[in-house]
């Protein structure tokens, strides 16, 4: 069963002491300015920094998949939605591919959902083989570098693997011809297969309207020390909690589940998908748009072995390093980075989408193919994938 949020790998985060701490930052009259390895750049305006065509696919590939299904404008995955209307009305899209810097090629290939509204991937690389030789049959661009200017949103489970179980998902590996291209997508772990060297990672999408509803009174006391909802076990795929999430999420049932610090539950709230803005675990994880944000100095990471011992290591913090993470979180920026709104607004995850592709320009002149040159082997991966879709 897809999972609704994946545990990826490095040691626990918490946000600084999750929920918690985010509602103390909301009352905190005071912030601190957010600088991550790509400098002050949460405020950057992309327009003018680069153009991007988008492809004008046939209607099958998106359009008539959503009316299908308009459960998908929900669900986690719906960036790949909202981002291709947002291009369609943004300044930075040009309509003379010759002077594109980056090609977008709309597929919206997690809108296959399960009647409980689960995404299945099953289908999704036949679909984006599909498009991508639709683009290079119909457009000489993705031919000149075999998509290395070009880049695709592939914001499920395990991204462009197509698979919501990570043993399958690694024995699949990355579409094959999708290796060249820049990838957008909500899975970030460092050394994984998934995860190509560039890629752009992004948050989950959460309904903005349900985000703006659930915000918080100022003078709402500060009552939840530790807050996690989601599973603890892949009840299906692994009962014992030893290979899903690595083990972390069943040692911190096993450990805190009587702790009264500790509000976890695999209970899912109607605020489920707005928690997981708020808290994040994960091992060897790349977080959203990290070369903009330092999630260093604003989370705290522990170990996985360390997991036992998690309520020692919170409560063993100094006040004067949880007040800085509290200011880091209470700046706007940084909240509007995690966000989707519609209409867009200054700074949101569109605008930082669009502020990574063009930290990454220019391309450099050797991802330009020499005439009859190929890289790409169209033939390889699983067979089901090479069927027509």
């Amino acid at each position: 069963m897809p999972t609704k949020m994946r545990e990826w790998s490095w040691g626990f985060l918490f946000i600084a002491y999750a929920i918690a701490s985010s509602i103390a930052a909301e009352r905190n009259p005071w912030t601190e300015r957010i600088s991550g390895s790509a400098g002050d750049v949460l405020e950057d305006d992309p327009v003018g920094k680069l153009k991007v065509y988008v492809y004008e696919l046939p209607s099958k590939y998106n359009k008539k998949i959503l009316q299908k299904d308009p459960r998908c404008l929900s669900h986690m995955f719906a960036a790949e939605i909202y981002m291709h209307r947002f291009l369609l009305a943004s300044p930075v899209r040009t309509l003379n591919p010759e002077e594109a810097d980056w090609f977008y090629t709309p597929t919206y290939a997690t809108c296959d959902l399960t009647p409980t509204g689960l995404p299945l991937p099953f289908k999704s690389p036949r679909m984006v083989r599909s498009a991508v030789q639709l683009i290079s049959s119909s457009w000489p661009y993705w031919n000149r570098t075999e998509g290395a200017d070009h880049f695709f949103v592939v914001p499920h489970d395990f991204g462009p693997c197509f698979h919501y179980q990570e043993e399958k998902a690694i024995e699949r590996g990355i579409l094959p011809i999708l290796q060249r291209a820049t990838l957008v997508q909500t899975f970030g772990q460092r050394n994984h297969v998934c995860l190509n060297e560039g890629s752009i990672t992004i948050p989950p999408y959460a309904p903005p309207q349900k985000m703006q509803a659930r915000k918080i009174p100022l003078d709402t006391p500060r009552s939840i020390f530790v807050y996690f909802r989601g599973l603890f076990y892949d009840v299906n795929n692994d009962p014992e909690g030893g290979y899903y999430a690595r083990g972390a999420r069943a040692a911190v049932w096993e450990n805190f589940k009587n702790n009264p610090l500790f509000d976890i539950s695999t209970e899912h709230p109607t605020t489920y998908y707005e928690d997981m803005q708020r808290a994040v675990f994960s091992d060897d994880i790349v977080l959203p748009f990290a070369d903009a944000i330092p999630w260093e100095e604003i989370g705290v990471f522990v170990a996985e072995e360390d997991v036992p011992k998690l309520d020692t290591i919170l409560t063993s913090i100094p006040p004067e390093v949880i007040l800085r993470k509290q200011r880091l979180l209470a700046n706007p920026s940084m909240k509007r980075a995690m966000l989707f709104p519609q209409p867009a607004l200054p700074g949101d995850a569109f605008h930082q989408i669009l502020n990574g592709l063009a930290r990454k320009l220019p391309h450099q002149k050797s991802i330009y193919l020499k005439p009859g040159e190929k890289i790409l082997n169209w033939t390889a991966g699983p067979v089901g994938d090479l069927k027509p879709w």
